[in-house]
């Protein structure tokens, strides 16, 4: 039987569950993206407006010259742009004998799985990332013989509220003794 628990903030949901039994727990950690129905009705209210400007146009002149053409395409584009692989989770199962396992769940049902051996991982960092727009906390692994951290959360950008348990379990999974610090 497994335990879980949750937490929600802003636009992600963290769920934690505990499997029990033999030969050791996995401990899963998943970070669920809630989908507002918001976003759906104003993107659905956008392609009408860009599909009826064209063909408003198209009534009243009677002709389709370029801009129209230039109109529908890029509508297109954008349309593709705001349909782009939608994440709908992102997980990290850790294994504590064997290693972990990282999964992203996409809306069209793709799941693309990546293993890495606990033997490999160094250490789990959770660093903040600055960029000249945002500032955001990312959790990473140091994975010995590679010159560049992995992301453990490729697509999402969940808040160090949920990152920091995350960040401990991988710590107790493969013995780390600096990962004793405080984190609020």
């Amino acid at each position: 039987m497994a335990e879980a628990l949750a937490i929600a903030v802003g636009k992600y949901t963290y769920v934690h569950e505990v499997g029990k039994g033999p030969p050791e727990a996995i401990d899963a950690h998943h970070i669920v993206v809630r989908r507002s129905r918001e976003k759906g009705f104003n993107l659905c209210l956008f392609t009408l407006i860009l599909f009826a400007y064209p063909t408003f146009l198209l009534f009243r002149q009677g002709k389709l010259d370029t801009l129209h053409i230039w109109s529908l395409v890029i509508m297109a584009l954008l349309m593709r742009l705001f349909l782009k692989k939608p994440v709908k989770k992102e997980s990290v199962l850790i294994l504590p004998a064997f290693g972990v396992q990282l999964e992203t769940q996409y809306g069209s049902g793709k799941t693309v799985r990546q293993f890495v051996p606990i033997s490999r991982i160094l250490k789990p960092v959770l660093t903040e990332c600055v960029t000249p727009v945002t500032c955001y906390w990312s959790l990473s692994l140091i994975i010995r013989g590679e010159e560049e951290l992995m992301l453990v959360f490729k697509e999402l950008r969940p808040p160090v509220k949920m990152l920091a348990p995350i960040w401990k379990a991988l710590c107790a999974a493969i013995e780390c003794g600096e990962c004793t610090e405080t984190i609020t």
